[in-house]
């Protein structure tokens, strides 16, 4: 470690005992102590390695949510490797209009963090950076992985570290993934911003429910993200000066288990307004919604689930025509509708409390000729008349 990241990592134990927080210190350094513990230490096959050596590579180019990166929909061709660089920022964020902020923990510098896609059969090689400015160990759980841990254990970094990890894509569907590096810092972790989503697509591309294929015009990434800010006495949200020196104050309203704020991409309004998902009528769009924590509602008001694989699991028929579905808390699932009216529609979570009073709103804005048959407005409001 070189001396710049000592006296970084001095300084946060020094930060956590002088805040009377000398017990999560403890749980810090033994989870740091435990990294090589829990990594198996073996030799790779070298049959596998050269086998897999002998594929092509594809550098994906990941873009913030909510839009995906490009990708086919149809694989071309036999399985690559898709090689995914992901650093890792702590930065502090506005999350709504009235200034509320959070020292957010971040992959790539969003919430949340980038929609990967690769196809099933595909090899996923993830360049994890810890940024030398981070103060906290940071690592990567992939749900579509298989293996102990998604690869958590495989890729505990201190700031100024990076490590490389490669897992096979055998599960086709979307998935969550995020920081979990143990204990309360999980948690921790996760409500601050650290957590994403990756779809694996089969390599035919996506069926309908009676099996034939079908594609969609557009893709769009909606990460749902419950936060829990602290407040002070009089009720005023409080401001830190670094990373993680809200730990203390943030437990104990994350023991509440009930978020102050509810909200779509990182913050209140980020896809309303100049920021809201553009479509065409005519369109077929697909919506992949996340939410690492909690179970979520998602409802497209004035339109339908017409496909919706509400597990996540591409191998599964899709339900179809639902006018709500579940998202379950550490999951991610997705829904296709094509648009037949145009106007603003409200893509919302359906516990409404969290749609309109803590944040879980976002419009999409979809262009084209009205159809009568569908909807009008029969008559104008005016006064009342007698029967």
């Amino acid at each position: 470690m070189s001396d710049i990241l000592k006296q970084a990592a001095e300084s946060r134990r020094g930060f956590l005992k002088a805040t009377g927080l000398a017990g999560l210190a403890t749980i810090a350094a033994a989870t740091a102590a435990k990294s090589d513990e829990t990594a198996p230490q073996r030799t790779p096959d070298a049959a596998v390695a050269a086998e897999i050596a002998k594929l092509p590579r594809l550098k994906q180019v990941l873009v913030d949510p909510p839009h995906m990166p490009e990708h086919d929909q149809v694989a071309k061709g036999g399985p690559k490797v898709v090689e995914i660089t992901l650093p890792i920022h702590e930065k502090k964020v506005q999350i709504d209009e009235d200034g509320t902020e959070i020292w957010a923990l971040t992959f790539n510098g969003t919430v949340p963090g980038p929609m990967i896609v690769v196809h099933e059969g595909d090899y996923v090689e993830v360049t994890l950076q810890n940024v030398p400015t981070n103060l906290m160990e940071h690592n990567i759980d992939f749900h579509a992985a298989t293996g102990a841990l998604g690869g958590g254990a495989l890729t505990k970094i201190q700031p100024g570290e990076q490590v490389v990890l490669r897992w096979k894509a055998i599960k086709p569907g979307v998935f969550v993934y995020h920081c979990a590096p143990g204990d309360i810092m999980i948690p921790y972790h996760v409500t601050h911003g650290m957590n994403g989503a990756i779809m694996v697509l089969p390599r035919e591309g996506l069926k309908d429910a009676e099996g034939k294929p079908f594609t969609y015009d557009r893709s769009y990434f909606v990460g749902e993200q419950d936060f829990y800010i602290p407040r002070d006495k009089d009720g005023t949200y409080r401001k830190y000066e670094s990373a993680g020196e809200d730990m203390a104050d943030a437990l104990e309203v994350m023991r509440t288990l009930i978020p102050t704020h509810e909200v779509f991409n990182g913050k209140v309004g980020a896809l309303t307004g100049e920021n809201a998902m553009k479509a065409k009528v005519g369109e077929t769009v697909m919506f992949v919604h996340a939410q690492a924590t909690r179970d979520t509602r998602p409802h497209l008001i004035g339109g339908h689930g017409e496909l919706v694989w509400e597990t996540g699991s591409f191998k599964d028929q899709p339900d179809t025509n639902l006018e709500t579905w579940l998202i379950r808390g550490g999951s991610a699932g997705a829904m296709v509708y094509t648009f037949k009216q145009p106007g603003i529609y409200a893509y919302v979570n359906h516990n409404l409390i969290e749609a309109v009073m803590l944040g879980a709103t976002a419009h999409v804005v979809v262009e084209g000729d009205w159809n009568d048959d569908l909807m009008i407005q029969v008559k104008k409001p005016g006064p009342m008349q007698a029967s």
